[in-house]
């Protein structure tokens, strides 16, 4: 089965498409990517995952065309940043 696994950080993004038995998890995608290489900074102890943005675990078996996404840690707390105005209206 064909699988993409993406990752991206403000300056670079990749999305690599791997070829992986029925039955494949999460983590045999992302391992069979390479982004761990690519990326070094990527830590799956502390970083999410997901499929076509649900979060899901390392172990979550995969279906034909699925998007593997490695989520950065949330650096700013969403709660303390002042919401941005919508359609350029003043804050």
């Amino acid at each position: 089965m064909k699988i993409q696994v993406v990752y991206a950080t403000p300056q670079r993004q990749a999305m690599i498409g791997v070829e992986l038995p029925d039955g494949a998890t999460v983590q045999q995608a992302i391992d069979k990517s390479g982004l761990l290489a690519r990326f070094p900074e990527i830590d799956l102890t502390k970083q999410k995952v997901g499929i076509y943005g649900k979060v899901t675990a390392l172990d979550a078996a995969l279906e034909d065309g699925a998007r593997v996404e490695i989520y950065r840690p949330i650096t700013v707390d969403p709660k303390t940043v002042k919401r941005r105005p919508k359609d350029g209206a003043a804050a």
